[in-house]
């Protein structure tokens, strides 16, 4: 049995669609016995409804860089957990705080407070009928069950300078991923290397053959372990570390189905 799992945004989402032929590459792929999955720094509810709309059919998803996985029924396998007296803590940070939005994952819901003009959150919230919670920043501290820490900046360069300082002064803790003009932060040792293995020991699929793909910085540590892929449009430097580089998440399924 093969497992290949697909970042989201930049490699199966592009464009601002998901193209016909990945859809039938995946449906191809399944068809033959394989599984398909998302590994994704989204949250599951904001990912799901756009996987239906466009047909993806799919066996697993690991969402927030791996802070939670599911399986095709949406049942939790795993779940990453950042301590509320944490969270408060690196808020205090002053590059946090230029952050566009502090949003909390938890199980059925994100949670949001200091949102500010730039932020997308709340729009693609409204047009994929996503759940937020808004809260008060004074209530952080006392969160429980969050598995990922989300912000936002104007700039990708931004993203990656808030990442250095939040993992100097919390990197026994957690980890932040920078992606785009995003910055995602998880459990220390939670990332999308670690989702896929916990994901083959939860799901029963050891020993089968992993095919990961993706395109940004965050994609990186599972590329490195697996001997991972990209896409045509990646950046350079992301190609550069890809065993191999395709048209599309359809046109690997093809070659290795």
């Amino acid at each position: 049995m093969k497992v290949a799992a697909s970042d989201y945004d930049g490699t199966l989402f592009r464009q601002q669609t998901i193209a016909a032929e990945d859809v039938e590459g995946v449906r191809r792929w399944r068809e033959a016995g394989h599984k398909f999955g998302v590994v994704s720094g989204r949250d599951y509810g904001m990912l799901i409804p756009q996987l239906k709309h466009y047909g993806i059919t799919y066996d697993f998803s690991i969402c927030n860089n791996g802070g939670i996985i599911r399986d095709g029924e949406g049942k939790v396998r795993f779940q990453g957990d950042i301590p509320g007296a944490v969270l408060a803590a690196i808020l205090k940070l002053e590059p946090v705080r230029h952050s566009f939005h502090f949003a909390f994952s938890a199980v059925d819901t994100t949670y949001i407070c200091h949102e500010f003009e730039g932020s997308w959150i709340k729009r693609e919230a409204k047009e994929w009928d996503f759940p937020l919670t808004p809260i008060e920043e004074k209530d952080v501290g006392g969160l429980s069950g969050i598995h990922q820490l989300s912000l936002g900046f104007p700039k990708p360069e931004e993203s990656v300078a808030c990442s250095k300082v939040v993992n100097e002064h919390f990197g026994t803790t957690v980890t932040a991923f920078p992606n785009g003009c995003s910055l995602d932060v998880t459990p220390a040792g939670v990332s999308k290397e670690q989702g896929l293995k916990t994901l083959l020991a939860v799901m029963g699929w050891q020993g089968a053959e992993l095919y990961p793909i993706g395109d940004e910085s965050n994609d990186l540590p599972m590329l490195r372990a697996f001997g991972g892929y990209t896409v045509d449009t990646a950046r350079e430097a992301i190609q550069a570390e890809a065993k191999a580089s395709f048209a599309s998440v359809g046109a690997m399924l093809d070659h290795f189905r």
